[in-house]
């Protein structure tokens, strides 16, 4: 039925289901007139295609002119061919495909974002040295530090990084002291079971009853619980011990669950694209029709949400929950559970869960992933944990043994003490009044920018910001982060949010192109400074035009030096 015989040649700049862009057209016959005119044009009278050399002829990177109307200059080919170099400007003014921006062919570039599954099936030398071994692709956060590494960055140095997805660490106020030291009594220096201390999982399930549990009679016990190094080591055991099922997911949502589900192979991932008209709901009737249409097994989601910064709760958590009982999985990513922002009239202090609403914690098959990460603003202490059925507990004690070995020994010991239900109820308020205020104020500062926020975030410390009302090319996220690297500040562009394993969309294409997360988790004087960088790159675009922005990005670390060191 299909046939494999080779299809026509044809110039590997541009995909051949899209027509030839005025950019592409402008460099085929450049590449054409240089070839003539060195006598090497090829026989065939094929075009041969310079992407890693465009040509530069005078003016043709003419956003960098500080002249408003440039006088565009003409390349004339033939009496029957001429080519505007005015159509350059414009093509990369209006691009509409990945392959006409800078900022999006750097990204395709980076080890593991080029397309999977499309054929021929190519392999890039420069990636994959190691036989069988590939890239799966870098988070949002690990590709944007890298960028920000080649701009520069350091942890040492005065950078705004409104993209790293962590609370600010130190003192807040009317918070619990920070805890500052840790003992290492002699059994803490031996393994710690891969399900976790004991007391550690009993305090969790402890915890958990208090906050959410109180008259009912199913509760958590320690074998309810494990213990898991990081939020994404316990996704990765949990994924290790699904069978082959259909896993429903949402876009957007968390970055790494594009690499739990491209790599985990037994799950088919299943997407659902979440309406801005709706808020971003889960619409729980169409999720309960695709579990009987679909045969949906798992169902995976953050909440409260990330990117979004929206929280299901009440009657729709509920129902969310009751899934479980029609032979679904529901896994539930909670760690910004305590990051709920109380509007007029509502009390600071309480937090969200689904364990409120299960009826039997063995029989319901609701998976909960949480820690202290971000909750107790501890992310470099690596305690997390599964809380679930106990057939669960003990399957992912079996692949905890071989995909990471456990959490931190003494680190376990000394979470105990923070989980005291007095001590939690007080970071709780203090954390919620601190970060209310900061949220608040970079919304206000966003939106004397001219940068109003669509959909507030009511729970999370991010930010969904939409870039459509900015002018072209500062209107999609990959751009305008790479234009914020020049100012020393980081955000994370809305793609990495577009949950796809295989990545084969067209990056504008994506629901999510045309955002970028900013976390208002950093310090007040951080948050500060990257809104400063914002306005100031929205000024610069005022005031010199949109030629200067698009283009002339560093590609890489060496590059940078390059360019600082000193003349020899």
């Amino acid at each position: 039925m299909f046939s494999h015989s080779n299809p026509p040649s044809r110039p590997a700049s541009r995909p051949p289901s899209r027509p030839r862009t005025p950019l592409e057209h402008f460099r085929d016959v450049w590449t054409k007139r240089t070839h003539t005119r060195h006598g090497s044009h090829p026989a065939d009278g094929t075009v041969v295609d310079d992407d890693e050399h465009p040509p530069t002829p005078d003016n043709a990177n003419s956003q960098t002119s500080s002249v408003a109307e440039p006088q565009w200059k003409t390349l004339k080919t033939k009496p029957s061919l001429t080519v505007s170099l005015k159509q350059v400007y414009d093509a990369l003014r209006h691009a509409r495909h990945e392959k006409e921006s800078e900022a999006h062919q750097i990204f395709r570039s980076s080890a593991g974002h080029k397309p999977k599954g499309v054929l021929p099936q190519t392999i890039n030398p420069d990636e994959e040295t190691v036989p069988g071994i590939e890239h799966p692709g870098s988070t949002g956060v690990i590709y944007c530090s890298d960028r920000a590494i080649a701009n520069g960055f350091s942890y040492a140095h005065e950078w705004a990084n409104l993209g790293q997805g962590a609370p600010e660490v130190g003192d807040i106020p009317d918070a619990p002291a920070r805890p500052t030291t840790v003992e290492l009594p002699t059994d803490s220096l031996e393994y710690a079971p891969t399900t976790g201390v004991k007391a550690l999982r009993e305090a969790v399930a402890s915890l958990y009853n208090i906050n959410y549990r109180q008259g009912k009679k199913s509760q958590y016990t320690y074998e309810n619980v494990c213990i898991v190094p990081g939020g994404r080591a316990g996704l990765s055991r949990v994924a290790a011990v699904i069978s082959n099922v259909y896993c429903a997911y949402q876009i957007p949502d968390y970055t790494a669950y594009d690499q739990v589900l491209g790599a985990f192979g037994r799950l088919v991932p299943i997407p659902t694209a979440l309406e801005p008209e709706n808020k971003y709901a889960l619409d729980i009737e169409q999720t309960k029709k695709d579990i009987r249409t679909q045969g949906l097994s798992v169902l995976l989601a953050s909440n409260p949400r990330n990117p979004t910064g929206q929280v299901i709760k009440g009657n729709d958590l509920k129902e969310l929950v009751g899934l479980s009982r029609e032979s679904t999985t529901i896994i539930l990513d909670e760690f910004y559970s305590w990051y709920i922002y109380p509007e007029k009239g509502e009390e600071y202090g309480n937090s969200v869960s689904s364990a409120s609403f299960i009826d039997d914690v063995n029989a319901d098959s609701v998976i909960i992933v949480n820690g202290l990460t971000k909750n107790w603003r501890l992310p470099g202490w690596r305690v997390c944990w599964v809380l679930g059925p106990k057939n669960l507990i003990t399957a992912l004690s079996q692949s905890g043994s071989f995909l990471d070995g456990g959490a931190n020994h003494p680190l376990q010991l000394a979470a105990i003490p923070l989980l005291d239900p007095k001590r939690v109820q007080l970071e709780k308020v203090a954390l919620q009044k601190h970060f209310k205020m900061k949220r608040d104020h970079v919304l206000k500062r966003l939106e004397k920018l001219g940068l109003k926020v669509d959909i507030p975030p009511t729970s999370t410390f991010y930010i969904w910001l939409n870039l459509e009302r900015l002018p072209a090319p500062l209107n999609n996220g990959l751009t305008f982060f790479e234009e914020l690297l020049k100012e020393q500040t980081i955000v994370i562009p809305g793609i990495f949010f577009d949950i796809n394993p295989s990545h084969r969309r067209n990056l504008f294409n994506s629901p999510c192109h045309h955002f970028v997360r900013i976390s208002f988790g950093p310090p007040l004087e951080d948050l500060d400074k990257g809104l400063d960088a914002i306005d100031r790159v929205l000024r610069r675009a005022k005031h010199e035009g949109m030629r200067a922005f698009g283009h002339s990005y560093k590609k890489s670390i060496e590059e940078n030096i390059l360019e600082e060191a000193p003349p020899v």
